[in-house]
């Protein structure tokens, strides 16, 4: 006897629970939330299963017109749905979880360019594209702008975002790293109709704000690391000069290539991580031959060298750099750094310098499948790491 249709969005949310804690891959969970708004709500308001669930995933482009799919590599699989983003080299993402990428935009009509957010969890293949799944910012168009026309995308060299421009537009703050220079430069979405353009000098002996890497955000406070692997602090203000300090001097005379990362952790800690690489100038590759992580000793405004993650592993790439705690559930294991092939100039053969390092042993691997190997290698665009999330 056919009991008749079910109201599969009615069921308890205890129900809803029990099922939530028998799953154990991340893209079951997925699957999970976009059923229905009642099991999207289910799966949200369980915090314990969302932390679980939530890692990092490699977003990697398909070559086929705007379409990128998700790479879980804690059990090495792609999950079978894609999102819809433009073909253009993604700068940077938000630092806190909600899921927006950054990329610059070219604005043919008007002769500018701005930066653009988009968030992919949005634009999910199949499903209904949600309302302000992009938005563009006013254009950043500081003296000297005009010689990047034509090569905009890499205008700016990295970007990244605290706050959801949606649901909290008024504490949401964009920052851009931009020009050869790397400098540097935010907005408000919520409030502000202009760039504000942070001085670049802390003194005549300071390097400041140039040649930026990386910024972060640790308990309210600004801060950015440069080339020299200064740790400069600022204010977010509507005056350029922002209250530019030196936290930390340069203290490292490399004699190679080092890029630096800033990631803060749910201890509240501030680390600093060097990535050493080598260029093959006959083969026009690149190689990371290291890593060396930094914490931020407050007290003494020095970075004290560690040799251990301890329960943490390190996400590392050109969008952001994240930590997290693996779950016994995946394959992610701690004191390893999980990286991806940056943005560089030299390179001819598309992204090769990516792979997981053993912090302990100081040892590379490549953890992915051929499929997934197979795909990157042959995009013209470098894979990022996002933190899936689905909005009914």
């Amino acid at each position: 006897m056919d009991p008749g249709p079910r109201d599969w969005a009615s069921l308890p949310k205890d129900l809803l629970y029990s099922v939530l804690e028998r799953l154990v891959l991340p893209g079951d969970y997925l699957r999970f939330s976009i059923v229905c708004t009642s099991w999207y709500s289910a799966a949200k308001d369980n915090k314990v299963i969302r932390a679980r669930m939530t890692a990092p995933m490699l977003l990697i482009y398909t070559g086929k017109k705007d379409y990128w799919k998700l790479y879980d590599i804690m059990v090495n699989r792609f999950l079978d749905l894609q999102v819809r983003v433009p073909n253009k080299r993604l700068c940077g993402s938000s630092k806190d979880c909600t899921h927006w990428l950054i990329f610059v935009d070219k604005n043919v009509a008007d002769k500018n360019f701005g930066v653009t957010l988009i968030n992919p969890f949005f634009r999910v293949r199949g499903r209904r594209e949600k309302e302000n799944s992009i938005i563009r910012l006013p254009p950043l168009t500081p003296p000297g702008w005009e010689k990047w026309f034509r090569r905009c995308e890499y205008y700016v060299y990295k970007a990244t975002m605290s706050g959801d421009p949606i649901q909290d537009p008024n504490n949401c703050i964009v920052f851009a790293i931009y020009m050869e220079q790397s400098l540097l430069a935010f907005i408000k979405p919520g409030k502000d109709t202009a760039w504000t353009y942070v001085d670049a000098s802390v003194d005549s002996t300071v390097r400041g704000c140039r040649l930026v890497e990386e910024v972060t955000c640790l308990e309210g406070k600004f801060y950015a690391v440069n080339h020299w692997s200064e740790l400069i602090s600022f204010d977010v203000t509507a005056e350029s000069y922002s209250n530019v300090k030196l936290v930390v001097p340069a203290g490292f005379k490399p004699n190679c290539i080092i890029k630096r990362y800033l990631v803060e952790t749910k201890d509240k800690e501030l680390l600093m991580v060097q990535r050493y690489i080598e260029f093959d100038d006959e083969k026009y590759i690149r190689m990371t031959k290291k890593f060396r992580i930094f914490k931020l000793n407050f007290n003494l405004c020095k970075w004290i060298e560690e040799t251990s993650l301890g329960d943490f592993a390190l996400f590392l790439g050109d969008n952001t750099s994240e930590a997290m705690m693996p779950s016994k559930f995946s394959s992610c294991r701690p004191n390893q750094i999980y990286f991806n092939h940056d943005r560089d100039l030299f390179s001819r053969y598309g992204p090769h310098d990516y792979g997981v390092y053993n912090i302990k042993e100081e040892s590379f691997s490549q953890p992915y499948t051929k499929q997934a190997n197979n795909l990157v290698k042959k995009s013209n665009r470098l894979p990022i790491w996002v933190v899936p999330s689905f909005h009914l």
